[in-house]
């Protein structure tokens, strides 16, 4: 079985997250950019994220302002969000079994993927970090994910573009590809990736099949 991370592999949602919590953070009193967020801290989920921002600048965000940042991505999504160029194609070339499991809250996860036309072709195999009790870089949102579809973790190969996600999939005895074609990739991503234990690097969504057949188990 395939494993796909949703956020930056399946539609291009990073862009536009990070964005949103760049500027209500500055706006809070903590200069920090999207680039910034992006290269350190994707891949886990958000409130974990912002909690440890929080800890980081030394005093809690302003009541309310991380329920503000979901309502602005929800609302964006809804207009903006696109899927990752190509992916729909790759998909369809890529045969057997998939998943997807996100560190993203169910209704965002299942509200992008509709967005994106993506839904149908995963349904019911959608897992969401909020129904473990650990996310990224811990392995269990995988782990559920195999163990919900009846599949051995080491049968299962993972798509990652995050540092969090990659290291989790290491943890789950997964092998994983990264996935460096998002709108929200950096100059050091591919690196970065393999030294998080990626077994091999896609730029472009239409060479993934091809990967997939080179290392699924």
């Amino acid at each position: 079985m395939i494993i796909f991370d949703c956020d930056g592999v399946l539609v291009d949602s990073e862009i536009l997250s990070n964005g949103i919590d760049a500027e209500l953070m500055s706006a809070a009193g903590y200069e920090i950019t999207a680039a910034e967020l992006i290269r350190n801290y994707i891949g886990r989920p958000k409130a974990e994220i912002w909690a440890a921002i929080a800890e980081q600048r030394g005093v809690p965000w302003p009541e309310g302002l991380l329920e503000k940042a979901d309502a602005l991505l929800l609302e964006r999504i809804e207009t903006e969000l696109e899927p990752v160029a190509g992916v729909a194609e790759a998909l369809a070339l890529i045969p057997g079994r998939k998943a997807v499991a996100s560190s993203s809250a169910l209704p965002k996860l299942r509200k992008a993927l509709a967005r994106c036309g993506l839904l149908e072709i995963f349904d019911p195999a959608v897992f969401s970090a909020s129904q473990v009790a650990r996310g990224k870089p811990a392995p269990d949102v995988f782990l559920h994910a195999a163990r919900e579809c009846g599949v051995p973790a080491n049968h299962c190969l993972v798509v990652e573009d995050s540092v969090a996600g990659v290291h989790a999939a290491c943890a789950a005895e997964m092998r994983s590809i990264g996935f460096t074609g998002g709108l929200h990739s950096y100059p050091e991503h591919a690196k970065a990736l393999q030294n998080a234990g990626a077994v091999d690097i896609v730029a472009c969504m239409l060479d993934l099949p091809g990967k997939v057949a080179l290392h699924r188990p």
